[in-house]
Order: C-alpha cells, then sequence, then structure tokens
C-alpha cells in the first residue's frame, strides 16, 4: 500500500449528488484546496456537457495546479476530444461491465462494450493523455468477463481500471478477494471508486487498496449519488493512523475543504461527521472528559489540530465537576472553587433537562452570576 494515490471526484460525482449544483468560481475553489490538501489527481467535471460545465474545467486546467485534471467521458471518441478541448491531461473512459446494465441500459452486448472502451481508449492514449478506463458496476459484473474488460484496456493503452461498486453491495473481505484475484489476472493499475449505499464506501475503498488498488476514489464528505462515495478526509486519515501510511497531505487544512464544500453543495456537515464533524473532539461525559483533560489519548484517536479543529468542553446532563472547573478556566478566565463548582453543577443539570440541550455560554456564566449574586445577598443579611 506504500504507493496509495488519491483521486478525487468531489466536483464530478461529488456535484452529482441529487440537488447539487457546483457554481465556476466555487468549482475552481474546490480544486484549488484539493489540490492544497494534496490530491493526487481532481476529476474536474464532465467536459462534453459544454457550457458552464466546460468553462469551469477550463478555469482549473488554466490554474495549473499540481494535481493531475481529468475529464470523465462516456466510451466515445467524441467525449475523449471534448476532453482534449479543455486541456485535461487525463481522461477517465466510462462503460457498463454488468450484464444488467449493458442489458437494460444500453440494450447492447458485451461485444459492443469491449470495442467502444478499446477505440476510446486507443484515441485517448494516441493524444497522449493518462486514461483510466471505468468498469461501470464492476461487482454485479461476470467476473471472466471483468477480466476479458481489463485485459482488452491493457491492451489498448490504459494506466489503470477504475473498480466500481456501483450501487454500494460489496462487503470488506469480498473486496479485498475481488481485487487481490483480478490483479492476479491482469497486471493492471486499480482504483477503488465505491458507494456507501450499505454505509462501507470507506471501508471496501481501504480493503480493495489492501488487495492491490493503487488508487482510492473519494469525495470530500462523502458526497455522490444516493448515499454518497467514500470520504477524502476519513480515507487519509485511516490510512495515515490505522495503516502507519503517511500520504503526505496537509491534513490541516481538512476542516476549512470540508465546511467549503458543505457550504457550496448546501449540504449540513453532520455533527457526529468522522474526521471533520463538530461532535468528533467535543466532550460532554463526565468520565470522558476527565479522560481527555488528563490525557487527550484516552478519547481521541489523535489531535483535533490535525484537521484544523478544535476541542471542545460540552457542559451539559453528563457534565462532572473537573469538566466544569476547566471550562470556566480556559474559556472564561474564571477560577471556581471545588465548591463552586460542586453548588453549580445541579444547576447546570436541571437547566439542561429543562432545555434538552446542553448549555450555551451565556447560560454557564449567567448561572455563576446568580450563584455569586446569592453568595453576596447572603454576606450582607448576616452583617
Amino acid at each position: 500500500m506504500q504507493d496509495v494515490k488519491i483521486c478525487d471526484t468531489t466536483l464530478r460525482d461529488g456535484e452529482q449528488t441529487a440537488g447539487v449544483v457546483f457554481a465556476n468560481e466555487e468549482k475552481l475553489r474546490i480544486a484549488k484546496l484539493l489540490d492544497k490538501v494534496g490530491v493526487d489527481q481532481i476529476e474536474a467535471g464532465v467536459p462534453v456537457m459544454g457550457g458552464d460545465e466546460r468553462e469551469s474545467i477550463e478555469k482549473i486546467v488554466d490554474a495549473e495546479l499540481g494535481a493531475s485534471i481529468m475529464g470523465w467521458n462516456r466510451a466515445v471518441v467524441s467525449d475523449v476530444k471534448a476532453s482534449l478541448d479543455c486541456g485535461v491531461d487525463a481522461v477517465a473512459v466510462s462503460v457498463s461491465t454488468s450484464d444488467i446494465h449493458i442489458d437494460k441500459k444500453l440494450n447492447e452486448s458485451r461485444e459492443w462494450v469491449l470495442n467502444h472502451m478499446t477505440q476510446a481508449t486507443e484515441y485517448a492514449k494516441s493524444k497522449g493523455l493518462y486514461v483510466s478506463v471505468n468498469a461501470e458496476d464492476s461487482t454485479r459484473s461476470d467476473f471472466e468477463f471483468l477480466v476479458e474488460f481489463a485485459q482488452r484496456a491493457k491492451e489498448a493503452g490504459a494506466d489503470r481500471l477504475r473498480y466500481c461498486d456501483t450501487v454500494g453491495i460489496m462487503t470488506p473481505l469480498e473486496t479485498h478477494e475481488a481485487i487481490k484475484n483480478l490483479k492476479k489476472e491482469v497486471n493492471i493499475a486499480i482504483e477503488m471508486h465505491t458507494h456507501n449505499d450499505f454505509g462501507l464506501a470507506a471501508a471496501n475503498a481501504l480493503t480493495g487498496a489492501k488487495g492491490g488498488a493503487k488508487y482510492i476514489g473519494t469525495t470530500v464528505n462523502g458526497l455522490g449519488e444516493r448515499a454518497g462515495n467514500a470520504p477524502l478526509e476519513e480515507i487519509v486519515m485511516a490510512l495515515k493512523h490505522l495503516e502507519d501510511l503517511d500520504l503526505g497531505f496537509n491534513t490541516s487544512d481538512f476542516l476549512e475543504l470540508s465546511e467549503y464544500v458543505a457550504r457550496a453543495s448546501a449540504q449540513d456537515l453532520p455533527v457526529s461527521k468522522a474526521i471533520v464533524g463538530s461532535n468528533t473532539f467535543a466532550h460532554e461525559s463526565g468520565i470522558h472528559a476527565d479522560g481527555v483533560l488528563k490525557d487527550s489519548e484516552t478519547y481521541e484517536a489523535f489531535k483535533p489540530q490535525e484537521v484544523g479543529a478544535e476541542r471542545q468542553l460540552v457542559i451539559g446532563k453528563h457534565s462532572g465537576k473537573k469538566a466544569i472547573l476547566a471550562k470556566f478556566e480556559k474559556e472564561y478566565g474564571i477560577e471556581l472553587t471545588d465548591e463552586e463548582a460542586e453548588v453549580l453543577l445541579p444547576k447546570v443539570r436541571k437547566m439542561a433537562v429543562e432545555l434538552k440541550r446542553a448549555l450555551f455560554d451565556k447560560e454557564l456564566v449567567s448561572l455563576y452570576e446568580e450563584l455569586e449574586l446569592e453568595r453576596t445577598e447572603k454576606t450582607e443579611e448576616v452583617v
């Protein structure tokens, strides 16, 4: 897995999320952010669509980024010509390989698929382009035909085969075996393109890489058709911390990238989203907060600064005295006594239950001010 590379398709498959449209300048900004974090290849869109799509791809090419810029194409020479006109250095040539797609969607034959893929690939290679041949619906394809397809792609000059779990039906163990067996049959670089219909896109992408795939296709925040694709931030961080494989990404920019894509796509970033969600480094439970305050590794797999985030102490129903002490000292500059914290704690819990949420800063400070007022009034009564 030492030479795994990332091909991000936020600007193509990500934008195919139902209801998502990126403005031209947003696509350019996203491409620049992807390049900044360290993505190897950016699938920038579908050139043959023309209009704004073509204009945005040309702007991305003109930006002279460090990443390779890829255009997506059907297995049609005219599509590849449209990509060439945009100035991309790489193309994806995509066609279905499963019988259900060939029969029901294309209404064609396996031989038609092989011929069209070969013609488009040979043309693209004759123009000096890097070529990824996409076997759409690979996971439901007859394995012997998939091997023949991969072999024909290699003979036509393809640089890699994109293995597509188009409807997200694979499990990690199945994926590992499928990629290992395909690599054994055809010595061609393989890219994992996984969908999240059963919540396994990231797991399948990673196990595919373990099986021998050299490339992993991703999208920021897991955008993509239906349930989405393998999230860029999850794949990179999992490789780094679970597989001890640092791809050299500028991971401290992940939160900026994720938040920008969330705004541009009008898709909320879930608070519990792995790696970049606001709850990823938020601690409320008394036991957890106490542990993190003593040593962050007790309840955090990596430090929040690694992805551009910050740790949060959330004060609510499940908070403990030590969390309240730390919250007031570190965030409000108020050094509470143990006695004050013990008096505040039941008030905090009662208010949290009434409001059915954690407390805002102003509410915590207000409780403290009420406590101080009560103490002052008692002192005056004694005097």
